[in-house]
């Protein structure tokens, strides 16, 4: 029998595991798959931005399944309203606290970036599914070692208990769906945590938000709406929970404004993306690397990767490979890896569109033309070097057509359901104004004179949209 859990957490202080269901979170953490995030940033290379932000994965999964437990803690104390089968016994509090540990697992190097870097290699999701289920990690096995039946339920937890998930093809429905929504929905354990955590490590204060209330305001939306609802869903109590459910949004905005879409930060993930794609040449041409990953390896030639060579991988092995090529046979390559290494980051030129879309792509192609030119002019190879950087955020609102019943509402008194943006006109604007950052990347050999270029001329720019270099 395990001792109870009690650790130190910087955003929410003492965290604790201590009741018999919460007992699989310990018993999770011994996992090589789970240790392993670690070795993960949570905010990939946003260090290079906010020096503080050196957080992993590991210490966001931990603070995810502490959430859960306030969660169910509150639901429990709502939940005698509903039948008694869709009521948290603890199995079913099990399987959430699970869930909400692994449901980052399966993330690559440098976070979501190593996804986006290597063209057609799976979602983090997917393989966060492939470890819960395989029978050769420890994971599934802590998991089957207690119901065979776990490893399953998790992996439906985990994709949101939607069947029908293009990120998580072969997940079953769960079957207390306002229990697969905390995991993976509008407001769920994960945003919970990581909003805190993230501003609290990059020391941005705007991206606080009132946790304590928004737990003591979620209730139940009322069961039996309309033909094939699926049972009640996790709302927000109209009458005093409005605030908090509007300042988490905000943080929400703020945090993607200020933070994930810094510009310094998308030029550092536009140099790795060069990395790779240059490594993946160089692979392909015959050139010898002093290291490379297997995983690396097989990707760059578009084969599988087997579970275990992807768990191999992580920011220590992926730094390690960077910091090899940099005496590599490819003085490109090598470059490039310098680059990131010393922090030269590229520049970038913001695009402001005052018209409509074909102004912007004309803009886009002014830059890109004239920074095109100059970048072969300084030696450098313009496709690794001139990057359009399209950064955008639909607010987090979820998709409506696609998930209705995942829709986050509000509740009021007289029972009835209402969205979000019906009830709240701040949340309604913040949702009919995505944030969408265009940016051109650039060397910062050329960012001077590209600037000077594209300022001096400004009555020749065939577009009315405004162009300007930071």
């Amino acid at each position: 029998m395990r001792l109870p859990m009690l650790l130190r957490d910087p955003v929410h202080d003492l965290v604790r595991f201590e009741a018999e269901e919460e007992e699989i979170v310990p018993a999770l953490l011994d996992a090589p798959e789970v240790q392993r995030l670690r070795r993960i940033r949570q905010l990939g290379v946003t260090h290079l931005v906010f020096p503080g932000a050196e957080h992993s994965r590991f210490t966001h999964a931990i603070g995810a399944a502490h959430v859960m437990v306030r969660l169910i803690r509150r639901l429990r104390e709502i939940h005698d309203e509903l039948p008694f089968w869709q009521r948290l016994a603890s199995d079913r509090a099990r399987d959430a606290l699970a869930a909400a540990l692994l449901h980052d697992l399966g993330h690559g190097p440098y976070s979501h970036l190593f996804e986006e870097a290597i063209p057609g290699a799976p979602h983090h999701e997917s393989w966060s599914l492939a470890i819960v289920r395989d029978p050769g990690t420890r994971v599934h096995q802590v998991l089957a070692a207690r119901d065979s039946g776990l490893p399953e339920r998790v992996a439906s937890l985990i994709s949101g208990g939607d069947e029908d998930s293009h990120d998580a093809p072969g997940a079953s429905a769960y079957p207390l769906p306002y229990l697969a929504h905390a995991v993976s929905g509008t407001v769920d354990v994960d945003r919970c945590d990581y909003l805190l955590r993230d501003a609290h490590m990059t020391g941005v204060r705007y991206g606080l938000f009132d946790l304590d209330w928004l737990l003591r305001s979620i209730r139940f939306s009322p069961v039996g709406v309309g033909p094939g609802d699926g049972g009640p869903r996790l709302a927000i109590d109209g009458m005093k929970g409005l605030p908090a459910i509007e300042g988490f949004f905000l943080a929400r905005r703020f945090m993607f404004e200020q933070v994930y879409l810094h510009k310094a930060t998308r030029a550092a993930e536009v140099l790795i993306k060069a990395i790779f794609a240059r490594a993946a040449r160089a692979l392909e041409d015959g050139t010898r690397l002093p290291f490379v990953p297997e995983a690396i390896r097989l990707a760059s030639r578009k084969a599988p990767v087997p579970l275990g060579a992807y768990l191999d991988l992580d920011d220590v092995v992926v730094g390690a490979a960077f910091a090899a090529w940099e005496s590599c046979d490819d003085p490109v390559l090598a470059d490039l890896c310098r680059r990131l290494r010393h922090r030269r980051l590229g520049k970038t030129i913001a695009i402001y569109d005052a018209g409509g879309p074909g102004d912007e792509a004309a803009a886009i192609a002014r830059v890109v033309g004239a920074a095109r030119e100059r970048t072969l002019a300084a030696g450098l190879d313009p496709d690794l070097h001139v990057y359009v950087d399209v950064a955008e955020d639909g607010g987090g609102f979820g998709d409506v057509a696609a998930s209705a019943q995942a829709q986050l509402e509000v509740v009021f008194g007289d029972l009835r359901a209402r969205p979000l943006a019906e009830v709240s006109p701040m949340l309604a604007s913040l949702r009919n104004t995505p944030i969408r950052r265009v940016r051109v990347v650039v060397p910062p050999e050329i960012r001077d004179e590209l600037a000077q270029a594209l300022g001096g001329t400004p009555a020749s720019a065939p577009v009315s949209a405004l162009v300007s270099a930071r």
